[in-house]
C-alpha cells in the first residue's frame, strides 16, 4: 500500500513551508485553514501554536489531546557584513558540516524571501592545515547575492531575519521512501490532519484537540503554554527521532521502515508504563511492526506531561535519517503503520480506559 497523491501533496506543501522556530507564521496559517475546512472550532495560545477541537456530545468529555510540532531547525542573521553577506545563528542543533555550500532563503520581516548561499572556499585556496578544520557556523556567511551592506539592507534584510536550507520535496527512486527538508516535525503536523480527516465524522467519547506547537527545537516553549492551554486528560505526541540505520547494523535503535517506535526513554521524558503498555497492545492487536527506542534527545512530551497536576503522555514517532539536515528521509511504510496505529489508539482512549490508565 502506497500513501495516497492527496497525502503526498499535503507532504510537499507542509515540508516547503518556511518555519524556522519563532517565525512559524506560514506552517500555522496553513494548517489553521485545513482544520477549519473541516469545520472545526480552532484555538491559538499566545505563542502561536494552533489546535483545532472536535467536542464530543457527551458532557463532561475527557481531553485527548493530538500533537506535533511546527517549527524546523534554522538560523537567523546574525548581522550584515560590509560586503553585504549574512552571518548565521544557529536555531536549533545543526552540525556544521552539512551545511557549506548549501542554498538557503532569507525571509525578511516584510515576508519577501531571498535565495542565497552558505560560502564556501574552494580547497585549492585553503591550506592543508585550513583543509583539516570544520568551520564553525559563526564563522560562515550567507551571499544573497548584494553588492554590499547598503544593497542587502535596502532590500529589507535586517538582523533577525530567518534562514532556513532549502530541501526539496523528492519521492525517491523505489517509492518507498521520501525525501524532505523539515519531516522533523513536518511529520506530525500531517499526521494530525491524518488523523482528523479519518475521525472528523466519528462519534467519539472524548474531546479530541489536534493540533501542532512552535519552538520545539529551542526549549518545547510551545508545548510548555499549550499544556495549558488545552489543559488535557491525555497527550499524544508526533514527531521524527533520529534512523541510526545506515551502517547496516541491525542492533542500533531507528531502522528505517521497520514500524514505529515504543520510545521507552528520552532525556526530559519517561512515559507512564501503562500508557505505554496499552500503546504496545494496540499495536500488536493491529497486527503492525514496531520497534523499540531509546533516544537521549527529546519531544515535547517533556512539557506536556508536566502540565498542572500531570498528563499521561505518549510520544509516538517514527524515524527518519539524516534528521536536524535539509535532506532528511522517511519510509512510506512506517507513516502508513503510525496513522492506522494513531487512529486505534485515539478510538481506544474511552473514558473509562483514560481512568483505568490513571490508576
Amino acid at each position: 500500500m502506497n500513501l495516497s497523491d492527496t497525502t503526498l501533496r499535503t507532504m510537499e506543501e507542509l515540508t516547503q513551508l518556511f518555519g524556522v522556530s519563532g517565525q512559524e507564521n506560514e506552517v500555522r496559517s496553513y494548517l489553521a485553514k485545513r482544520y477549519k475546512e473541516y469545520g472545526f472550532e480552532v484555538i491559538y495560545d499566545t505563542l502561536g501554536s494552533v489546535f483545532a477541537v472536535k467536542k464530543s456530545k457527551k458532557e463532561n468529555a475527557k481531553t485527548v489531546l493530538l500533537a506535533g510540532h511546527m517549527d524546523e531547525v534554522g538560523f537567523v542573521v546574525r548581522d550584515v557584513t560590509s560586503t553585504g553577506c549574512l552571518s548565521l545563528t544557529a536555531i536549533g542543533g545543526w552540525w556544521n558540516q552539512t551545511l557549506l555550500g548549501q542554498r538557503v532563503l532569507v525571509k525578511n520581516r516584510a515576508g519577501k524571501t531571498f535565495k542565497g548561499v552558505i560560502g564556501s572556499i574552494p580547497p585549492h585556496l585553503l591550506s592543508e592545515a585550513d583543509r583539516a578544520k570544520p568551520m564553525e557556523i559563526k564563522n560562515m556567511l550567507v551571499d544573497v547575492g548584494a553588492k554590499d551592506k547598503a544593497e542587502a539592507e535596502s532590500w529589507g534584510i535586517l538582523p533577525g531575519d530567518g534562514v532556513i536550507v532549502e530541501g526539496p520535496f523528492v519521492l525517491m527512486e523505489g517509492g518507498k521512501r521520501l525525501l524532505a527538508k523539515a519531516w522533523d516535525n513536518r511529520y506530525g503536523c500531517i499526521m494530525g490532519l491524518e488523523v482528523l480527516d479519518a475521525l472528523k465524522d466519528v462519534d467519539l467519547d472524548v474531546d479530541l484537540v489536534v493540533g501542532a506547537t512552535v519552538q520545539e527545537e529551542v526549549g518545547l516553549r510551545g508545548a510548555t503554554t499549550a499544556g495549558y492551554l488545552v489543559n488535557p486528560d491525555v497527550a499524544i505526541v508526533f514527531d521524527c527521532s533520529p534512523a541510526n540505520d545506515t551502517n547496516g547494523k541491525k542492533d542500533e535503535f531507528g531502522q528505517l521502515g521497520s514500524g514505529p517506535l515504543v520510545r521507552f526513554i528520552d532525556a526530559n521524558y519517561l512515559p507512564h508504563r501503562g500508557f505505554l503498555n496499552h500503546y504496545i497492545d494496540v499495536l500488536e492487536e493491529n497486527e503492525l511492526p514496531y520497534q523499540y527506542y531509546q533516544s537521549m534527545g527529546g519531544t515535547d512530551a517533556g512539557a506536556f506531561h508536566k502540565a498542572y497536576e500531570g498528563v499521561l503522555t505518549l510520544t509516538m514517532c517514527i524515524c527518519a535519517r539524516n534528521i536536524h539536515t535539509n535532506s532528511s528521509i522517511i519510509d512510506q511504510d512506517d507513516f502508513l503503520n503510525a496513522r492506522t496505529a494513531a487512529i486505534a489508539m485515539v478510538k481506544s482512549l474511552t473514558p473509562e480506559k483514560i481512568e483505568t490508565l490513571k490508576t
